[in-house]
């Protein structure tokens, strides 16, 4: 029979005390939220009948996930930011809010700070010429009403032929296929790039350590990860995963979905190739075209204010 002491009152007080209610010192909103998580724990603990070898094993797993800078690959993979998007898609669709590019898991891999340009840009550094294949990325940015929208920002990344990013990749110059771009008078953006790899969480990791014991894999297709923002629309955070990927509807961290597949094309012609300054013969293209939606109010313009990485200087 399983012992349950969460709901005493000795154990409540305990718990209030621990969440700082017992104090005016501090953050309401935090308290709050401390309440609860410890509260909802002692339930899991009583109601799972978790024992003390298992609570401190996970205790040392996630002294662990964060030693090596994981949980935000964790909470992907375990289905936890696919969940934000649908319950803010759901928010959206209870007022009324509709139209416009998916949106989708940002990841947790993006730097501020990139370069910015305008026009065509080249993203890659040139240090996979002839390894990568060259990609040629382009579209136009509208709003709901089909109208482009010019001087947008669209700030991308995207990982390299090895499935690695640069500043995470010490290997990488600085921003290395990260790249900024304000869009035309025809909300067009333009660039340069290499095709990028799909890749799988570090084998020897505490993320795939956790989804070794779930009965899951760790990968994904080959993506590229957009930020658009322009003023009076709403920020979009999103990424396209590329069509024919063995992971395409198998991504582990469930960023798949239906509007963000990118039907890359691969050419070998040795003639367009050349004409594109392109040694050999074989390049591809990808048109993605996004639509911005009106903000319905000036904070929504904004990202939100989750951490990142900060590039050295």
């Amino acid at each position: 029979m399983t012992v349950k002491v969460s709901h005493t009152a000795e154990v409540q007080n305990l718990f209030k005390e621990a969440s700082g209610l017992n104090n005016e010192q501090g953050s309401p909103r935090l308290k709050q939220l401390t309440l609860r998580i410890i509260s909802d724990l002692a339930k899991i603990i009583e109601d799972l009948e978790v024992s003390d070898d298992e609570f401190w094993t996970a205790v040392d797993y996630f002294n662990r996930l964060g030693g090596r800078n994981e949980a935000g690959l964790l909470v992907a993979g375990l289905g936890l930011e696919h969940f934000l998007d649908l319950l803010q898609d759901a928010k959206d669709a209870q007022i009324g809010l509709s139209g416009g590019t998916p949106r989708t898991i940002e990841g947790p891999l993006y730097v501020a700070g990139a370069p910015l340009a305008e026009g065509q840009v080249r993203m890659d550094d040139g240090s996979e010429d002839g390894v990568a294949t060259v990609m040629f990325l382009e579209g136009v940015v509208r709003d709901t009403d089909g109208q482009p929208v010019s001087g947008a920002v669209v700030d991308l990344w995207h990982a390299n032929t090895l499935g690695n990013y640069s500043y995470f990749d010490k290997s990488q110059s600085d921003y290395n296929l990260r790249r900024r771009i304000v869009t035309d008078a025809e909300g067009r953006y333009r660039a340069r790039s290499i095709v990028p790899s799909g890749y799988g969480c570090s084998p020897d990791g505490p993320t795939q350590e956790c989804l070794d014991q779930l009965g899951r894999h760790g990968q994904r297709p080959a993506h590229i990860h957009f930020f658009i923002s322009a003023p009076g629309h709403r920020h979009l955070t999103t990424q396209i995963n590329l069509a024919g990927e063995q992971y395409l509807w198998d991504d582990f961290a469930y960023a798949t979905r239906d509007g963000l597949i990118g039907d890359i094309q691969f050419i070998e012609n040795a003639a367009a190739a050349r004409d594109r300054g392109i040694d050999g013969s074989r390049f591809a293209t990808l048109e993605f075209n996004f639509e911005l939606q009106k903000a319905p109010a000036p904070v929504a313009e904004q990202r939100s204010a989750r951490p990142r990485a900060l590039q050295q200087v």
